[in-house]
């Protein structure tokens, strides 16, 4: 049996200020007619992923885009091609979209999908998509339980869906009980919680995942859970690549930033962290001095997000 073709696919991910994304039904005479994808399409021998995203927008769709962030990359394997998936962010752009090729639109919210069937690889790029821009760490041992769970709870009125569950230096019995409030504020207010460094607790109180630090999981061969979501902290380029290769949902890499906590340590700087995560196919969070207000130097500089400590409950 000869191997299938690859090919190199550059696409879009609009997304209008509701949160909504655009998706096209593939039309009649393309391969796998009546998917649905998100727009984009090949990119052509001396073509860059960018340029080449410019141009089928404007041919499908009669758009002109105005920023495109480089987001993750994915290979998906279809019986007739393997598809490299260069996939960007984009929030500006000009014209009204509609299907230049007879295609149908359908402007959808990533968390309650009405149109079907989806393109295989468009399934894992959803749930990636699902992750918020920011994701929170706790800091009851800082800030007291009682006045951290008043502040977790204004968190999650203000929009906060993801939360890490990070006590070092409370005992297991004490990190059980706050742990397992954590988790039913959390989940009263739709957010998601993973517990920092143990698949066991994470399991007991009904968390959402696993938060592993690097040597739990650097060493590892196979990924380290299957039925809940795992998340990697990662300080450099080779450690990104491990978690990707053990199927991490997401990353965290630090530090960016100078940090009040390791004042004078080496840090990243937003250029080396846009180098070490260039084309990995999971969301990373820029984590180490991170403020609301970065938000969007981290986006532009191929961040999912950014992770906090203090930045968030102040």
């Amino acid at each position: 049996m000869s191997t299938p073709p690859e090919i190199q696919v550059a696409v879009g991910v609009i997304r209008r200020a509701d949160g909504r994304v655009l998706l096209a039904e593939r039309p009649a005479g393309k391969a796998m007619a009546g998917y649905w994808e998100f727009p984009g399409g090949k990119i052509e021998p001396g073509e860059s992923p960018v340029d080449a995203l410019a141009r089928e927008l404007h041919e499908e769709l009669c758009i002109d885009i105005d920023t495109a962030q480089p987001w993750i990359t994915r290979t998906f394997h279809y019986p007739h091609a393997i598809a490299n998936l260069q996939l960007f962010r984009i929030a500006e752009w000009r014209g009204e979209p509609h299907g230049r090729e007879n295609q149908q639109l359908s402007w959808q919210n990533p968390h309650r999908i009405d149109v079907e069937p989806l393109l295989p690889a468009n399934h894992d790029i959803m749930d990636a998509l699902r992750l918020p821009p920011v994701y929170a760490i706790t800091q009851a041992g800082k800030l007291g339980i009682d006045v951290f769970k008043e502040r977790l709870e204004a968190a999650l009125l203000n929009g906060v869906r993801l939360v890490q569950v990070r006590e070092k230096d409370m005992d297991a019995a004490s990190l059980r009980r706050f742990a397992e409030d954590v988790v039913t504020l959390c989940h009263a207010n739709g957010a998601r919680v993973m517990v920092n460094g143990d698949i066991g607790l994470a399991r007991d109180i009904d968390a959402d995942g696993v938060h592993l630090q690097t040597e739990q999981f650097i060493e590892l061969d196979a990924p380290p859970v299957t039925d809940m979501m795992w998340a990697a902290s990662c300080h450099n380029r080779d450690e990104l690549l491990k978690a990707a290769r053990l199927g991490a949902d997401f990353t965290v890499l630090s530090p960016v930033l100078p940090t009040q906590s390791h004042p004078g340590a080496p840090v990243l700087g937003w250029e080396g962290f846009a180098a070490a995560c260039r084309d990995l196919p999971m969301p990373v969070y820029a984590l180490g001095g991170m403020k609301v207000d970065l938000l969007q130097t981290a986006v532009e500089h191929n961040a999912h997000g950014i992770a906090m400590l203090s930045g968030i409950w102040e």
